[in-house]
């Protein structure tokens, strides 16, 4: 991990712990990390990823951190995929030189920020959709004298980016390939609509739907004599399908390292929930118990402001007959109809959605056992420009 000179900080105040504390020591709320479990879970992703012989190119916007990013490309990920030209900015100051901008950038002024990263010895790419982009993007990589590699976006299934036909790949790719300062990398295409439906089953149905589209953009771009250095997609509910495609050849995952409460419900090929089967909860949202006074309902310091609930309500962890049933912006009230919560007591959730919950954050805490082994920085918090 990254050195932090600890002297600078005070516990309840800027950090919620140092390490070295216990558990118990841990200012709430707050967000640790097991640390066993997370390196489980990245040693499984990057394993079977060796193993259908895909490069991994793990998505940084989920845990918005360069120190996890770090544990992932020591492990054998080629780099990182982000959404935002502030996020892929933060990660290259602090030493992360693949560097993936998984979306558009159209703004003049954003476009010009982009050209300027490979000046920090940064691989730097960017999706496109859009011919009249392929220009903007050139003239800011020729004013700074850098290339950027370009990957055209199929909407394969999502709805939101993306071009629909082999053909309009085919035409942008033309474009970048002939534009200075640029080069054609490959294609981007990345189901995210499908990525939370629980049967395998229908995951499977979306994602040859996608696939069939990429082979079919492939094979026009190749016989066009336009090779494809990337063909990247997947997710953490779909990267078994992309890496068994004959086509895809670089992963995206994300929330694999954490498992969110949304993603750990979905099936896998037996039927059995992914938290279960594949990969655990590594991230918690760390609370403490602050009222009892009504007898079945403990509230506790964990909030809105403290979690996103745009993928449902937090899981309780560890702790039967318990449930976190509403909140407010402080307040988060846990349904404990046996009594067993007691003031002061910590307690672990599982976010239901850990990206935005992530963000919102200024501190992981690392936890090994009972003891705070160290704490990092959310390197990219709050970075959405």
């Amino acid at each position: 991990m990254k050195d932090m000179n600890f002297e600078e900080y005070e516990v309840g105040y800027n950090i919620p712990a140092k390490p070295g504390m216990s558990f118990d020591e841990i200012q709430t709320p707050c967000l640790i990390i097991d640390m066993d479990q997370l390196e489980r879970n990245l040693d499984k992703m990057q394993a079977d990823a060796d193993a259908m012989g895909m490069r991994l190119r793990i998505h940084g916007k989920m845990h918005k951190s360069a120190d996890v990013a770090r544990m992932q490309i020591e492990r054998g990920a080629c780099g990182i995929c982000c959404q935002k030209v502030s996020e892929a900015e933060a990660f290259a100051r602090n030493g992360i030189k693949d560097i993936l901008v998984s979306n558009q950038v159209r703004d003049p002024a954003k476009i010009d920020r982009l050209a300027r990263l490979p000046k920090l010895g940064v691989r730097t790419l960017v999706c496109v959709d859009d011919p009249e982009n392929v220009a903007d993007l050139s003239a800011a990589a020729e004013r700074h004298g850098t290339e950027i590699e370009c990957l055209v976006e199929i909407d394969c299934g999502a709805g939101r980016c993306g071009v629909t036909t082999s053909q309009d790949v085919v035409n942008i790719a033309k474009l970048i390939d002939a534009a200075p300062g640029l080069k054609f990398s490959g294609i981007q295409a990345y189901q995210g609509a499908m990525q939370h439906l629980d049967r395998y089953e229908d995951r499977k149905e979306k994602i040859d739907i996608a696939v069939a589209m990429v082979k079919d953009a492939f094979q026009a771009l190749k016989s066009q004599g336009l090779e494809c250095d990337i063909i990247g997609g997947g997710g953490t509910g779909s990267y078994y399908f992309e890496g068994a495609s004959g086509v895809y050849n670089e992963l995206q995952c994300g929330s694999y390292a954490f498992m969110d409460a949304d993603y750990g419900r979905i099936l896998d090929e037996n039927g059995v929930p992914i938290s279960q089967s594949q990969f655990a909860s590594s991230l918690f949202l760390l609370t403490s118990v602050m009222s009892h006074a009504k007898p079945d309902k403990a509230v506790v310091d964990a909030g809105l402001k403290a979690q996103s609930v745009d993928s449902g309500l937090p899981k309780v962890h560890g702790i039967e007959g318990v449930e976190y049933i509403k909140c407010s912006d402080e307040h988060g009230v846990i349904a404990d109809p046996e009594g067993k919560l007691q003031i002061n007591q910590k307690i672990r959730l599982i976010p239901g959605h850990c990206d935005p919950t992530c963000n919102v954050h200024d501190w992981y805490v690392l936890v090994r056992g009972d003891k705070v082994e160290d704490v990092i920085p959310v390197t990219a918090r709050g970075l959405a420009w």
